[in-house]
């Protein structure tokens, strides 16, 4: 019965996650259809240049925020397995400091070193400066989320990305179409402002989680903790902060992966071959802005398991249940499995006719995006298991594969490239997340009896 009321506490989770994951994933992919015509001939390089600001950006709110939620959920769900509440509630609290402090600092860096992150290309410069205003505030959103995560309270985290996605959408869409479209201007300008709807869409997104708060302020009890039994506020933050770093590397696998991609295409690309900065901007548009796009959507769906089992197995792993976690394990694979392959697949299958609708037809696009649709499968494969592992509190171990999979990643990048042109940085990811996942599941076997077959 135990294990049966997990399953279901990991299916419900896992369905409201999904939802909200997928509905923000889903608006933040057909926007792409208006946005792609009104930027007219100019819309691979406007991709290009969101992606290259929008790489920077998910790095820092990596930093600043993808950490907080996580060590957050993990240790609420701790205490209260611990049935130490009070603790989970001053937890929220210290965790609210940290992530006021990380916003500011992430901002600042943001804005002040852009020129050192242009690549080499000034235009990226406003891009990135604009979006420097969401990582202010995303923290404090992130924090929020991981709390509600650690109480198993998804709806809140799921209905506040969707509406942070669509408000995001709504100002993108609206101010693009005004510059592009009414007064005819720059499409540099409009780009630009379509990355600053990044900060509108956070603000929306916020005040959902404050309403949340407010209606389950009886479950959560925020104010009812007693301050002379709780630990040092101090203390809980550098616990907050100790808990996050683990977390803020190992969930920013695939953004290095992408930056990787971001800061080396180019160079490899031109020491190879003699191409204009056009051309390169165009091919790499295609993997990482048009394919991303598609294929993230995909990613979105082993997210959000991935944030539904952190708590889940935190709290097996309080207890010392080695059973329990091995059937968690178990039906998290299954879950990921019986969801993303047929998914992938689809994706696959109908390439040509989704590439055609959001982008226009475009040969290249359509083989570079069949090929995304298989590289997604071990991209998500190591989002639900570097999950895993950090419900485990195998931070150490996900740490050090990791690191295995980014030099496999650096050592393949030039002759993927070399070979293989704008296939290469897809091919290289690919075939070192598919070792980091090989790698992850022999420490399941090991450790927690876990077979693939």
């Amino acid at each position: 019965m135990k294990n049966k009321s997990k399953q279901e506490e990991l299916l419900k989770g896992s369905a409201w996650m999904t939802a909200g994951s997928i509905g923000s994933r889903l608006l933040g992919a057909v926007y792409t259809i208006p946005w792609v015509t009104w930027m007219g001939i100019h819309s691979n390089e406007a991709n290009s240049l969101f992606a290259q600001g929008y790489n920077i950006y998910n790095l820092f709110l990596i930093v600043a925020t993808a950490g907080i939620p996580a060590a957050v959920s993990r240790l609420v769900a701790q205490y209260n397995g611990e049935n130490n509440c009070s603790m989970s509630r001053h937890l929220y609290r210290s965790g609210l400091y940290v992530a006021l402090l990380m916003g500011i600092m992430s901002s600042f860096v943001m804005v002040s070193g852009a020129s050192l992150m242009d690549n080499g290309d000034k235009d990226v410069i406003p891009v990135i400066n604009s979006l420097a205003f969401a990582v202010l505030i995303m923290p404090t959103i992130s924090v929020t989320r991981g709390y509600f995560q650690g109480y198993g309270l998804m709806a809140p985290s799921a209905i506040s990305q969707f509406t942070e996605q669509f408000f995001r959408v709504a100002y993108m869409l609206g101010i693009t179409f005004f510059i592009m479209e009414v007064i005819h201007g720059n499409w540099k300008n409009a780009v630009t402002q379509s990355t600053f709807a990044a900060f509108i869409g956070a603000l929306s997104g916020l005040v959902v989680l404050i309403i949340a708060l407010i209606k389950y302020r009886k479950i959560l009890s925020i104010n009812n903790a007693k301050s002379d039994k709780l630990g040092s506020t101090r203390k809980l933050m550098l616990k907050v902060v100790c808990q996050s770093i683990p977390f803020i590397i190992i969930e920013s696998g695939i953004t290095t992966y992408q930056l990787i991609d971001q800061y080396t295409f180019f160079s490899i690309m031109k020491l190879f071959r003699n191409i204009s900065r056009y051309k390169l901007n165009v091919y790499y548009a295609l993997f990482s802005f048009n394919a991303n796009k598609l294929y993230m959507i995909i990613i979105s769906i082993a997210m959000s398991i991935a944030a539904t089992v952190i708590p889940i197995l935190a709290m097996l792993k309080s207890k010392n249940d080695k059973r329990g976690i091995k059937t968690q394990i178990k039906n998290t694979q299954l879950l990921f499995l019986f969801i993303m392959v047929p998914t992938a697949l689809g994706l696959y299958s109908v390439a040509q006719q989704i590439y055609t609708v959001f982008y226009k037809y475009d040969s290249l696009g359509i083989m570079v995006l069949e090929f995304s649709a298989f590289i997604a499968l071990p991209l998500g494969m190591y989002t639900v298991n570097a999950a895993i592992m950090q419900g485990l509190s195998e931070s150490k171990v996900m740490l050090k594969y990791l690191f295995i999979g980014i030099l496999l990643k650096l050592i393949f990048q030039l002759p993927s490239i070399y070979f293989f042109q704008v296939f290469g940085p897809l091919l290289a990811t690919g075939f070192s997340m598919i070792v980091v996942n090989l790698l992850i599941l022999r420490y399941f076997y090991f450790n927690y009896d876990f077979k693939v077959l």
